[in-house]
């Protein structure tokens, strides 16, 4: 059995794409998709966890964080890096760090170099 890891990410459906002109939802999907793909290629036995824009996404992570012990979670650039979803980002890490103290936390650029991140830590 691989090294658990947990992706979490804005729902494609709850993207603001206006924001990111070059991506459409189902381009993010597809590059979601194969992110996870390369990682599970790598060994990894991957789950993502999509959340909105925190409306209930504290309850997403944390059903996710109790339903299996992840060895590494990464959180995805679109949450880390948009000045809007800053308190999601700031509650997302203080979720992860009481709910799953045991895992290693990374960071992706993009959802193409996942494979990079969780390596550095795992």
């Amino acid at each position: 059995m691989g090294k658990r890891v947990l992706m979490i990410g804005l729902d494609p459906a709850v993207v603001n794409y206006d924001k990111w002109p070059e991506l459409t939802e189902e381009k993010l999907i597809a590059a979601l998709n194969m992110g996870k793909a390369a990682l599970e290629f790598e060994g990894f036995e991957v789950d993502f966890c999509a959340i909105d824009h925190g409306e209930t996404a504290a309850e997403v992570i944390a059903a996710a964080l109790q339903k299996t012990q992840y060895d590494c979670i990464m959180i995805g650039a679109g949450v880390r890096n948009d000045p809007d979803e800053f308190l999601l980002f700031e509650q997302a890490i203080n979720l992860v760090h009481k709910q799953a103290p045991q895992a290693s936390i990374c960071f992706n650029t993009g959802p193409m170099d996942g494979v990079a991140a969780v390596k550095r830590w795992l």
